[in-house]
């Protein structure tokens, strides 16, 4: 990546019809995640673009189709603020400010950054600078010189959870295919559907399974981050191994635990912990709408002593897993709603920090619309973050659109475990 990334055009773009301008509130779990920042992604397409074809008007195209879709996104053309009160609560100001859109090019090819990993580089390139930092949403186009495009995306997480993000790229994509976006269905907005009980009670038995906090510390040596192709037909093989009941994110997050625990050579009576968000939409009595734009997740953990975590059947690992799946219901959902209401933890990134040995967080995208992106061009050929994740951070996304594609699973763990982690996570296939 020699060749630099040159910005032709920095612009911000606004709903295309007017909007109300207000405050929207935001729940306990959008503040929960508020300081997390955003999270950066990159969408790489393939001769995108004829060689004749006039940029300028591609990227006129991606405005007008992106001020389409900000009409029904709007908190996404705001800005983060705070209310008026004493409480100065952090709020979304939807004021049609603006997403920012940045126009770029490059004479590097698709296939000179293909197979990149999340970096800074990647970041810097192809995600842009956001300024002012209260901006929601930001995008980079950038051409490449073999007629390719690189998307480059960031949004401000106390806008949205990953599946928010993900309806935002079908329903723009979708306009700037067809011209509208008819087929595709609305957010809801209404965040006091999370609204803290009054008052807040925060149930015992929550804090069991309840992980409101990563526990950082210095890493003992330096972190690499490192993608595993996992195929159909080993999915098929490892549920068969986890009894047949385990979902595919039970299956290979089983996997993955244990194959760390033994790479990683803990203590044999340390206690192990895997966490993970879950979905709540549907958990809640009554359940609140799929199509819900904010923060409907909520962090669990699954947790053993690191001896039986290795050396136990995976389908019993798998098994754990699922028993805290399974404990997220109303109840659980309404005390994490009322902690965060009551202490807001500092989720802040902390570079050159990871998680504690002992902990994995995996992050899954697993059955989400990742590559439903087709602005014209056809689908995505690879979708990613753009920025390495935490160490000890394990991200899990289907490896392509079709039914058959199988799985990626991306592990940022110590270098000196990580040949050890490869060998184990192929083993048993």
């Amino acid at each position: 990546m020699a060749l630099e990334v040159q910005v032709i055009e920095s612009s911000f773009v606004a709903p295309s019809e007017a909007m109300p301008h207000k405050g929207l509130w935001v729940s306990s779990l959008d503040l929960s995640l508020a300081n997390r920042g955003y999270t950066p992604t990159v969408y790489f397409y393939r001769s995108a673009v004829a060689a004749t074809a006039n940029l300028s008007d591609v990227a006129a195209r991606l405005k007008e189709s992106l001020a389409k879709a900000l009409v029904a996104f709007y908190p996404f053309a705001g800005r983060v603020g705070v209310g008026v009160g004493d409480d100065g609560r952090t709020q979304i100001n939807c004021n049609s400010e603006g997403a920012l859109f940045v126009v770029a090019r490059s004479e590097l090819t698709v296939d000179d950054i293909i197979d990149l990993m999340p970096s800074t580089e990647l970041r810097r390139r192809f995600v842009p600078h956001i300024e002012p930092p209260s901006v929601i949403l930001a995008i980079q186009v950038t051409f490449l010189k073999c007629g390719g495009i690189v998307l480059g995306t960031a949004l401000h997480h106390v806008s949205m959870d990953a599946l928010g993000a993900f309806h935002f790229f079908q329903t723009w994509s979708a306009i700037s295919r067809d011209g509208d976006g008819a087929r595709v269905e609305l957010p809801c907005h209404d965040r006091t559907l999370l609204r803290a009980r009054s008052p807040p009670v925060v149930h015992p038995e929550a804090l069991s399974v309840f992980c409101p906090t990563n526990n950082l510390t210095e890493p003992r040596g330096p972190v690499a981050s490192r993608a595993f192709p996992i195929s159909k037909d080993q999915i098929a093989t490892l549920k068969h191994i986890c009894g047949g009941g385990a979902s595919t994110f039970c299956a290979v997050s089983a996997l993955v635990w244990q194959s760390a625990c033994v790479a990683r050579r803990l203590p044999a009576d340390a206690e192990a912990r895997l966490s993970f968000s879950a979905n709540i939409r549907r958990k809640l009595r009554p359940p609140i709408p799929d199509r819900y734009l904010g923060n409907a997740i909520v962090s669990v953990y699954a947790a053993g002593a690191a001896q039986d975590i290795a050396s136990e059947a995976l389908e019993s690992v798998a098994g754990r897993i699922k028993g805290a799946v399974s404990r997220v219901d109303d109840e659980l959902v309404r005390s994490v709603i009322d902690y965060y209401e009551l202490s807001e933890p500092d989720n802040r990134p902390r570079r050159g920090l990871c998680l504690k040995e002992t902990e994995l967080r995996v992050v899954s995208w697993l059955g989400m619309p990742v590559h439903d992106a087709d602005f014209g061009w056809g689908m995505p050929w690879r979708m990613t973050r753009a920025e390495p994740a935490t160490g000890g951070y394990v991200h899990m996304m289907n490896s392509g659109p079709a039914a058959d594609s199988g799985i990626t699973v991306v592990a940022s763990l110590e270098t000196a475990v990580m040949e050890e982690f490869e060998r184990l996570l192929y083993a048993k296939f």
